[in-house]
């Protein structure tokens, strides 16, 4: 189940929660009439939640397939129940538990440098006063999020390869290293390397909510920080990333909500057999253990598994950050 359209129509439905309550608070109105004046924003609304019922919902009657010893051949009046028994089955089987931590690991190191990286490039330019120089970086900046994974990984590859790699050549250069380094062969080395890649690929449009953010906030409280004789430093920190923070706070309970999606086409492209012990991830094992042998059912408890973790995740961060009095999701 994809998380993002299980937020939308969770936040559809508490609309219509909202509009009952209102209802049954406010005697003087009928609901009839309340539901008649929102109806145009209903009638945009049913698109979308029938979209998400057809294409979320409903195929979650594939789930059952986790409690069977699931058969192609066989209907489903055939099909043998077993339980738990594939949940058991993936705890007690290591190479599940480590693509677990895998995932775990490079789902952190990808949302710390994320956030770190995206905050700061919105900062500066934020900063930045020349439209065409300022337009000019975001357009950079952006551009990696367009290209396909492939594409990434390639020049990836090539940028890391022994012989003719950039990477090599300009460490060598520099004195950093003496003989060329086979950087996707070594094990320690490649989390970073997911990290970096992300970050590259993804930094420039993880700025756009906080550039619109910024651009939200009032200008009379930078004409009070001059007249008090703040720097820019002083203005970022006192003014621009308080601001923000409620947006940053939504986006990290969004994130936590996919600390399990650490990704499949950049690890799966990039492995090889020095490195399969932390390079494969959960959708990875899905692939390898699950689908490749036709264990369906093996295949869909580890992405039960994923999704049920994911969504529990996220209602918890949501509830420390009500409790902690900060902006909240739900």
């Amino acid at each position: 189940m994809n998380l993002a359209t299980t937020i939308v129509i969770f936040l559809i439905l508490t609309l219509f929660v909202g509009l009952i309550t209102y209802a049954s608070y406010n005697k003087k109105k009928n609901f009839v009439v309340l539901i008649s004046r929102q109806k145009q924003l209903l009638f945009m609304s049913l698109p979308i939640i029938l979209y998400v019922l057809l294409f979320t919902y409903v195929p979650l009657w594939g789930w059952t397939m986790a409690f069977q010893n699931y058969k192609p051949q066989r209907t489903f009046n055939d099909q043998e129940w077993v339980g738990l028994q594939w949940f058991k089955f993936m705890f007690e089987h290591p190479p599940f538990l480590k693509t677990v931590r895998n995932t775990i690991a490079m789902s952190l190191i990808n949302t710390t440098l994320g956030f770190i990286t995206a905050i700061g490039l919105a900062l500066l330019l934020n900063e930045v006063r020349k439209i065409f120089f300022k337009r000019f970086i975001q357009t950079i900046s952006y551009l990696p999020h367009f290209l396909s994974m492939v594409i990434v990984t390639g020049l990836v590859s090539a940028m890391l390869t022994t012989d003719s790699g950039a990477v090599n050549n300009l460490f060598m250069a520099l004195g950093f290293i003496k003989e060329p380094v086979f950087w996707l062969g070594e094990p320690n080395y490649f989390w970073g390397i997911i990290g970096i890649t992300y970050v590259w690929k993804e930094v420039g449009w993880n700025t756009i909510i906080y550039l619109a953010a910024m651009a939200g906030v009032d200008p009379n409280l930078y004409e009070a920080a001059d007249i008090d004789g703040c720097n820019r430093y002083q203005k970022m920190w006192r003014i621009t990333l308080p601001s923000i923070k409620p947006t940053i706070i939504i986006l990290l309970i969004m994130s936590i909500g996919r600390i399990l999606d650490a990704g499949f086409e950049m690890q799966y492209l990039l492995r090889n057999g020095l490195v399969m012990d932390v390079s494969d991830t959960i959708d990875v094992y899905v692939l390898i253990y699950g689908l490749r042998n036709m264990n369906y059912s093996l295949a869909t408890s580890a992405g039960m598994f994923k999704n049920i973790i994911n969504i529990a995740l996220i209602f918890i961060a949501n509830e420390i950050a009500k409790r902690a009095g900060e902006e909240r999701l739900i």
